[in-house]
């Protein structure tokens, strides 16, 4: 190894010195024999110095460290420089510390390096200095043959080393076969270097040995490096191939085809690889039965195939192979092994199962159900307890009414035919049952069956007669009644009969369940008769059908339970009338109204139906009121234009088909509205069309007059009061309760005067002062008349109502300080102007005259 430098080395030193130091104080040291070894005045980095014995010292040392960081230590002795080291005319010691760290064991060999003065040979006349030289002998190749005859030692080779032609050299050699395990096989003569193996050798334990050679001279200075040599042992045929099992054990399906892989086996030889000793072959000695031959094996692979398609289970279930495999490559001098392949044959569905009998009779009681009557038995060569064994049976003709049903027994694989429901021997004395029978694995065909077909059998089931109670056939029994017939009256029952006598006398009959009582049975005939009226359009009758449960019986008790299911037919005894009480019309929007007839009869007796009016009757105001016709069950009520506002009462008669008719008062709400919805207003029915009553104009001119001429005056006490004084004072911060607001709750903007009529009063000071109370209520005056906001500016846009008037901050009830209704100002621009300008004028007048006074 080369030094990296002073400073490593220094690093290096410091800390062997301190674990020298630890191991020092955690083992006890002894000290061994001291070792010499001469050495040239001057080491090279990496010089062999010499070797030293360690096992002398101690065996078993795992640590080993050097106190001079200029030199270290092999684990063979070997001591080597780690960089250039010079000697003194004094003698150098260091000392290798030995350590057992599990035994805890310590101990010191001290190496004196003596400096080398002697000539090693006469005719070198200047005293020269062993230096480090090149490596002046290489590795010879060195083979053994295993398991040699000898005779032992025997000569293997020479080991030489150049250095032997200027000084004395002692060859040693170290490694496996010599101090290590196996011990003693080789050694080499030290003067010689010739190298001897002691015993025969087993390629197959040890292929190579690794050994190292060593050249020094006798006082222990090694002249060279250390020499790698390499024993190969040679190969002899000496092992024969083994199997890697002994049975083998694989399986094949019955009918494969030629070609399909069985297995593989596999063979083994220690010889050495890609040798003619482990070239393999592989064949097929024997088998048994031998016919007709199925097997072939793959010489080089062992991959064992079939060689026929003629594999039948159901004749040999199973073969046995012997097998050989022979080395170099199967001369007959190579070494061979023998093995044994079980080869089992898997079973397929090539074999239908076939009834062991072709016809089966067997009997049976009428009216018996859930019993056993018979067991087929089938034959199936494929493997017992398979898919390809166990049987499916089928009844394929003679079950159209479902009367029986057939299962398989698990265990014994036979078919279990049971009647399922009981037959009747007054309608079939004898059935005949066909029955086949497959396995439940899918069928697989193969060249040795050729029967693919179903096999089948005939069961022929005699029914044998029992005496038995009446029959309720059908169940279910209708009879029809028509509704409204009279109380009283008999009609058809339900009928029983003995199904032996195919009669029904000495049957008696009762009615387990009657719903409502309507009916009563008679005993011995059956026949119903009505108890109670019956109406088709009640509740009583869903779906127009009535049940009565029904229990027949004979004179040994025996019975039969059936359903009686009576239809009520539908006789024309309802007329049409219309469900509709009332109606509104939108004159303005709306120029009619539908009207629907419904007649709870049955269709037959229903629509189409015809809508009239009374020819002549006040209601209906000679004419106004018109019927146009829609469908069979609607027609459409519409009006003349001049037909006044208000309530009608029209009576309309409604016939059906058959001529029944029903009147019924129609209410008809003849409203000014936009949408029906919006007519709220009661009013009392119009008789006539010259009717006359208390409108809502009247009222509305009434509550506008009492508003209007309150403001006024309002406007003029404020202005008489502002007279009294000569002095302009604004009005005082406590006004808020009182008739005028000073507002001045945002800045900047005009100062307005609130009155309580909700109007605006525009002033060009902060208030009305004494002295401009004139004034004051002529601006009031002028502002209801033509100001910012007046009652003809709500409407005068046509889309304001006096709603948006009361809504937008200004309404009529907070002029009069009341609750007034206005009907939602739905009053047209024409009729409002026509009512407030007259009284507008005169109150100005009147006004305009007290304030000059």
């Amino acid at each position: 190894m080369a030094a990296n430098g002073p400073g490593h080395s220094r690093i290096t030193a410091g800390c062997r010195l301190l674990l020298l130091t630890l191991l020092v104080l955690n083992f006890s040291c002894e000290a061994c024999k001291r070792v010499t070894l001469s050495v040239p005045s001057k080491l090279e980095a990496e010089t062999f110095v010499g070797r030293v014995n360690l096992d002398e010292c101690l065996p078993s040392a795992n640590i080993i460290y050097s106190s001079d960081p200029h030199f270290k230590i092999f684990k063979d002795g070997s001591v080597y420089t780690t960089d250039t080291v010079v000697l003194s005319p004094e003698k150098k010691t260091f000392t290798v510390l030995l350590s057992n760290t599990q035994k805890r064991e310590q101990k010191n060999l001290v190496v004196l390096l003596e400096y080398q003065k002697k000539v090693l040979k006469k005719r070198h006349l200047i005293e020269t200095v062993l230096k480090r030289a090149k490596r002046r002998w290489a590795p010879i190749p060195c083979s053994l043959q295993e398991n040699s005859l000898g005779p032992f030692p025997m000569l293997l080779q020479q080991v030489q080393s150049d250095s032997a032609q200027n000084y004395t050299v002692y060859y040693s050699i170290r490694g496996p076969g010599v101090d290590q395990d196996p011990l003693n096989l080789f050694y080499i003569e030290r003067d010689t270097g010739n190298l001897f193996v002691t015993r025969p050798v087993d390629r197959e334990k040890c292929s190579s040995y690794e050994l190292i050679a060593y050249a020094s001279t006798p006082d222990g200075y090694s002249v060279d490096l250390p020499l790698p040599l390499e024993i190969r042992v040679e190969d002899e045929n000496d092992n024969a191939p083994v199997f890697t099992e002994n049975p083998y054990q694989f399986e094949v399906f019955e009918n494969c085809g030629p070609g399909t892989t069985v297995g593989e086996v596999c063979a083994t030889d220690a010889d050495e690889p890609d040798t003619m000793h482990t070239r393999l072959k592989y064949t097929i000695i024997e088998q048994q039965p031998p016919s007709p031959p199925l097997f072939a094996i793959h010489p080089v692979t062992g991959v064992i195939t079939t060689t026929s398609s003629r594999c039948d289970r159901e004749l040999v279930d199973k073969y046995k192979l012997t097998l050989k495999v022979q080395d170099m490559n199967g001369q007959y001098f190579g070494l061979s092994t023998k093995t044994t392949c079980i080869i089992s044959v898997g079973d397929v569905n090539d074999n239908l199962p076939i009834f062991t009998r072709t016809s089966y009779m067997t009997e049976v009681e009428e009216n018996k159900s859930n019993v056993e009557i018979l067991r087929l038995s089938v034959e199936d060569k494929d493997l017992i307890n398979t898919p390809n064994w166990r049987a499916n049976y089928t009844i394929l003709k003679g079950n159209e009414k479902g009367n029986f049903h057939i299962v398989t027994d698990p265990k014994t694989n036979e078919g279990i035919l049971c009647v399922v429901k009981g037959l009747n021997y007054e309608e079939a004395r004898q059935v005949v049952l066909q029955i086949g029978v497959t396995n439940q694995a899918p069928f697989s065909g193969s060249g040795n069956s050729k029967t693919i077909s179903m096999s089948t059998a005939t069961v022929t089931v005699n029914v044998k007669d029992q005496d038995e109670g009446p029959e309720c056939h059908p169940q279910m029994q209708t009879v029809h009644v028509k509704e409204n017939t009279a109380v009283g009256k008999q009609v058809n029952g339900y009928k029983a009969y003995d199904p032996e006598t195919r009669s029904g006398s000495g049957i008696r009959y009762q009615a387990l369940n009657d719903p409502r009582g309507l009916f009563t049975i008679n005993e011995a005939t059956g026949s119903i008769q009505i108890l109670r009226s019956l109406d088709r359009e009640s509740n009583t009758f869903r779906q127009d059908s009535y049940n009565i449960t029904v229990q027949a019986a004979d004179n040994g008790g025996r019975t039969c339970t059936g359903i009686l299911r009576i239809f009520v037919d539908d006789v024309n005894d309802n007329g049409p009338t219309i469900l509709q009480k009332k109606v509104i019309i939108c004159k303005t929007q709306m120029g009619s109204a539908d009207i629907v007839a419904v007649d709870p009869d049955e269709p037959i007796n229903g629509p189409p139906f015809e809508f009239t009016l009374p020819s002549s009757n006040e209601r209906v105001g000679e004419g106004t009121w018109r019927l146009s016709r829609i469908n069979d069950t609607a027609t459409r009520i519409s009006f003349r234009n001049d037909a006044a506002f208000g309530l009608y009462e029209i009576p309309i008669s409604v016939r059906d088909r058959l001529g029944l008719s029903t009147t019924s008062v129609l209410n008809v709400d003849l409203c000014d509205c936009v949408v029906p919805s919006e007519c709220r207003t009661s009013r009392t029915p119009l008789r006539g069309a010259s009717d006359v009553s208390l409108g809502k104009w009247a009222i509305l001119a009434m509550i506008l007059g009492a508003a209007l001429l309150s403001c006024i005056l309002f406007t003029l006490i404020c202005g008489a009061t502002g007279t009294s004084s000569q002095t302009k004072k604004t009005f005082p911060d406590d006004l808020a309760q009182q008739n005028l607001i000073v507002s001045n709750t945002e800045a900047p903007g005009d100062d307005r005067v609130y009155c309580t009529n909700g109007l605006t009063t525009q002033n060009v000071s902060t208030g009305c002062t004494l002295g401009t109370g004139a004034k004051c209520g002529q601006e009031s005056f002028e502002m209801m008349k033509g100001g910012h906001h007046t009652l003809e500016s709500c409407r005068g846009g046509g889309h304001h109502t006096l709603d948006s008037c009361r809504g937008g901050h200004h309404t009529l009830d907070s002029c009069r300080g009341g609750q007034v209704e206005v009907d939602n100002c739905r009053y047209n621009y024409s009729e409002w102007q026509n009512f407030t300008q007259p009284r507008l004028g005169e109150e100005s007048i009147r006004g305009q005259t007290l304030i000059k006074n």
